[in-house]
């Protein structure tokens, strides 16, 4: 199978869980600066999942560039991302609406967490098609970001519990670790990877 219908389709999801997540955002009654506070922690959820999911998009195109044939594992890999992805504007609409809450807080880590995860058993489904010598194991190579990333997640989970705030500066920290595009990628395929 060519990887053009499984970027479609990604990419078609994608952009489905992005219009689910905006639709969450509801316009306010009155028209003034004041009618817009009480959205503020719907609002700063919102731009911190919709930086996540430009986040996996980017890196999934890049990803995808190194497939040159899609197998049955893959597919299934790809899918289980966007299973943990699509339930980012459910974990993002708790969080936003229960201002913080422990519990809604630590779903909402717990499915970026699992997000991750699927992202790395993706990621390691196109390197076993590949083998070691391949593009993306090349471009990949000891992925300190891949590893700092989920004990980021295992330490915001907890705190969750007690401290809520500290849960959402952790996982806003993962997201500035790669909120600069991964260049290995690029890099490997010599900036064709557009």
């Amino acid at each position: 199978m060519q990887k053009n219908r499984l970027e479609a389709f990604s990419d078609g999801v994608l952009a489905i869980i992005i219009t689910i997540m905006v639709l969450e955002l509801h316009v306010p009654e009155e028209a003034s600066w004041q009618a817009l506070l009480p959205l503020l922690p719907k609002g700063l959820s919102y731009l911190l999942s919709f930086v996540y999911l430009g986040i996996y998009w980017n890196n999934h195109h890049h990803m995808l560039h190194t497939v040159r044939h899609v197998t049955g594992g893959i597919l299934w890999a790809n899918l289980h991302l966007l299973f943990w992805l699509s339930l980012v504007p459910f974990s993002t609409a708790w969080v936003g609406e229960q201002h913080l809450s422990p519990v809604p807080t630590l779903l909402y880590g717990l499915v970026l967490l699992l997000a991750a995860v699927a992202y790395f058993i993706l990621q390691s489904s196109i390197i076993r098609s590949q083998g070691q010598d391949g593009e993306l194991a090349q471009a990949v190579g000891r992925d300190i970001k891949g590893k700092i990333s989920p004990v980021l997640y295992a330490l915001a989970l907890p705190a969750a519990l007690w401290q809520p705030w500290l849960s959402m500066a952790l996982y806003t920290l993962v997201a500035l670790i790669w909120l600069v595009p991964d260049r290995r990628i690029e890099g490997r395929l010599g900036g064709s990877g557009s």
